[in-house]
């Protein structure tokens, strides 16, 4: 017969077996606990994955586009040009990314050291061992691919860097470059702009449309100076310009027009800042001012690309 429990007894099993349970639960708890964060580590690692693929193929897509001249335009190119000049620093970014993944490493690999509770945690940790190693194997093969790119690029004819194309010089702006590196030029009368260089639209049909100088309007009779030094080439009072001269050094060369009085003649040797005539309205004008130009072998050179008029 199976013999009768006292009731110290009873309560004493009742202990063991609630506290055994109770035990069971935590384990089982902390089982699921793991599983899941191991869970998360691989959802990380799967994005990183999916990172790297995604940056190789953008790389490769830009590659692509700066070495097809015949499927995307010239601005197209230049962009994608633009964007490979960047300085990536790959050797960083795969440092950095190791760093995480040995990080992860050690975590994994603490959590193997300890005793496994489940045969869930034992594939799961395998797993993410795997994904790790492969994410350090597709990194370095990334690595070299990029690398050979840049390397292709230098060693042919398109460089992924940005250069700065020069604008050619129109023969004007070269003209006036010589001018500044060979003679000195100061302004010969300071006053009001009225007209500068180039096409205009005049009131008076008479006045060329096509201005081959910079007018400068004062008070008739105002004394101007001499841009440059020279010699006295011309003095005439014939044509549109009224009394004008023309003063010459090499093959630049300064015409004053409108003039109401000349104070120099024909092969004088003239200083730079001399005074050789008074402001007037002579020939083709309006009113009183000085026409004033600049000439490199006989081609009319913007006043504005050599002096800075007020």
């Amino acid at each position: 017969m199976e013999r009768s429990l006292s009731p110290e007894e009873k309560i004493r099993r009742a202990e063991e077996i609630y506290y055994r349970r109770r035990l069971q639960d935590k384990t089982r708890s902390s089982a699921r606990v793991n599983v899941s964060e191991n869970k998360k580590d691989l959802g990380l690692l799967k994005k990183m994955i999916l990172q790297i693929i995604i940056c190789i193929l953008i790389y490769t897509i830009f590659y692509m586009i700066q070495n097809t001249n015949y499927i995307f335009s010239e601005d197209v190119i230049k962009k994608a040009n633009e964007i490979l000049s960047y300085d990536i620093n790959i050797p960083n970014l795969y440092k950095q990314g190791m760093e995480y993944l040995n990080s992860l490493s050690g975590n994994i690999g603490a959590k193997d050291s300890t005793p496994p509770q489940d045969d869930n945690m034992i594939e799961t940790n395998t797993i993410s061992s795997n994904i790790i190693n492969q994410i350090k194997n597709n990194s370095l093969i990334a690595i070299e691919s990029v690398n050979k790119i840049k390397e292709k690029n230098i060693g042919g004819e398109s460089v992924a860097t940005e250069e700065v194309q020069e604008v050619p010089l129109t023969q004007m702006q070269q003209d006036a470059k010589d001018i500044k590196e060979s003679v000195s030029l100061i302004i010969p009368l300071k006053g009001t702009i009225t007209s500068r260089f180039g096409l205009r639209d005049p009131e008076t049909p008479t006045v060329p449309k096509n201005h081959t100088g910079i007018d400068i309007a004062v008070n008739e009779g105002t004394v101007f100076i001499s841009a440059m030094s020279g010699v006295v080439e011309k003095v005439s009072s014939e044509g549109d310009l009224g009394n004008h001269l023309k003063i010459t050094d090499g093959n630049v060369s300064t015409v004053y027009a409108h003039c109401k009085t000349i104070y120099v003649k024909e092969g004088q040797k003239i200083n730079q800042g001399e005074q050789i005539g008074e402001v007037g309205s002579t020939g083709n004008s309006t009113g009183p001012h000085l026409h004033f130009e600049i000439k490199k072998e006989g081609r009319y050179v913007d006043p504005d690309l050599i002096l800075k008029f007020e």
